[in-house]
């Protein structure tokens, strides 16, 4: 018994840093940001667009979707998101895709992605550090407007 109240305490602990909401800004940011993954997956094929802005589109797309349900600190959303980023990342150098008996998914290639590059961790790295300036812009600019 005693052992219940702890887990209800800790699961209790653990959801005080979770408030749900809904924000329709973040929403409408991510349906905008996947729709454009959507249309780079689908029509566009080069060796710049496809591979390296999508990557750094995706990390954005991730953080306004979680965004648009969790109240959280945006630094530890984007380091989140970021560590979830390279995790997937090393996943593709280890040929999870393979691993997992779907090589012959083009969905799955797509999502997962079917290669580790380096670059892609930059691009990852640089959509986070664009998110992180738009959310400290967008802070200095509510604060302005409080203020007025």
């Amino acid at each position: 018994m005693m052992q219940n109240k702890q887990s209800i305490a800790l699961i209790s602990n653990v959801f005080q840093f979770v408030m749900l909401t809904f924000s329709f800004r973040y929403f409408f940011f991510a349906l905008i940001l996947f729709l454009v993954e959507v249309f780079i997956a689908l029509y566009v094929h080069d060796g710049l667009v496809r591979p390296y802005v999508g990557d750094y589109l995706v990390v954005m797309l991730i953080y306004c979707a979680v965004r648009t349900f969790i109240k959280i600190s945006p630094v530890k959303l984007a380091i989140g998101v970021l560590l979830f980023s390279y995790v997937i990342e090393v996943l593709q150098f280890f040929s999870i895709v393979d691993r997992l008996g779907l090589s012959n998914n083009k969905l799955a290639k797509t999502v997962i992605g079917y290669g580790f590059e380096w670059i892609d961790l930059l691009a990852y790295t640089l959509g986070i550090v664009t998110v992180l300036i738009l959310e400290r812009g967008n802070r200095i600019n509510s604060s302005i407007v409080a203020k007025v």
